[in-house]
């Protein structure tokens, strides 16, 4: 786990002061807090209770299950030197507000959301509830990259290659991401309610049309399309839920571990013998 926070760490210089980052109990730590309050950045993270326990009686009450405390600096940080520990400061403080969640299909009936937006009446409890709710579109992202796209299996066989082959989906899924913002602000939609499915349905389906028209008609083509892809959309089912079980069952062979025609080769000679 310190291995993925450290990789966080190396692509923070794409934030900026202002910036939120959305994560999950990984993130809410001593350290993480410091480094992005030195850069100006916010913090919206789920408490680890394996480390802290929040207990809201202590600390400055801002309103009900919703207080601002002070992290004390731990004895030790492995990340960083020595030097640098010493520079850091005894305390960070942060706000921690606990969110009951009473809708069907959530696992937790109640979170407590670690921020650094310290002023209840800039960002209030409920803000916090939402932006902490938008963190599961990170993993629907994720789902459309892997499934949508189908990159959970990756065919290249040199590292190189198959940078470029992530690199390929995560371009497709963007540009698919900018056509879906355009349709949005065509038609003033919220471009979370319009499918990425059904977006990438249609542009497969226009593909054809599109490479046989010149440029004047290409514009309106575009336009068109456009259109077609606002049609698609997501459908509001706010007490869904279903469980979180495989359905489909897994084939009863053996996995295929050597080439292709060295399995062939060995499977003649198999018979051959016999």
């Amino acid at each position: 786990m310190e291995f993925i926070v450290t990789l966080l760490r190396q692509l923070w210089v794409i934030l900026r002061p202002g910036n939120v980052l959305l994560g999950d109990r990984l993130l809410s730590n001593w350290t993480n807090i410091h480094l992005l309050q030195q850069r100006g950045i916010h913090l919206v993270s789920r408490l680890n209770k394996a480390h802290r326990k929040a207990d809201f009686r202590k600390g400055i009450r801002l309103g009900k299950e919703d207080h601002l405390v002070g992290w004390r600096k731990p004895p030790s940080i492995r990340s960083v030197s020595k030097r640098t520990y010493q520079q850091f400061p005894d305390y960070v403080f942060v706000r921690e507000a606990r969110i009951r969640v009473s809708q069907p299909g959530f696992r937790s009936t109640s979170i407590v959301v670690v921020t650094t937006f310290l002023d209840p009446s800039e960002v209030t409890k409920e803000d916090l509830a939402f932006l902490y709710r938008a963190r599961w579109h990170n993993e629907l992202d994720l789902r459309s990259i892997k499934i949508a796209l189908q990159m959970d299996q990756l065919r290249c066989q040199s590292p190189e290659l198959v940078r470029k082959e992530i690199w390929a989906h995560i371009l497709a899924y963007n540009l698919i991401r900018t056509i879906i913002a355009q349709a949005a602000i065509k038609h003033k939609l919220q471009p979370r309610t319009i499918s990425f499915k059904g977006a990438l349905q249609t542009l497969e389906a226009f593909q054809p049309v599109i490479a046989m028209g010149g440029a004047a008609s290409r514009k309106i083509m575009y336009q068109t399309i456009l259109d077609a892809i606002a049609t698609h959309r997501v459908g509001d089912r706010p007490d869904r839920f279903e469980p979180r079980l495989k359905k489909r069952r897994h084939k009863r062979y053996a996995y295929l571990s050597k080439t292709r025609k060295q399995t062939k080769r060995e499977i003649l000679k198999r018979v051959t013998n016999n």
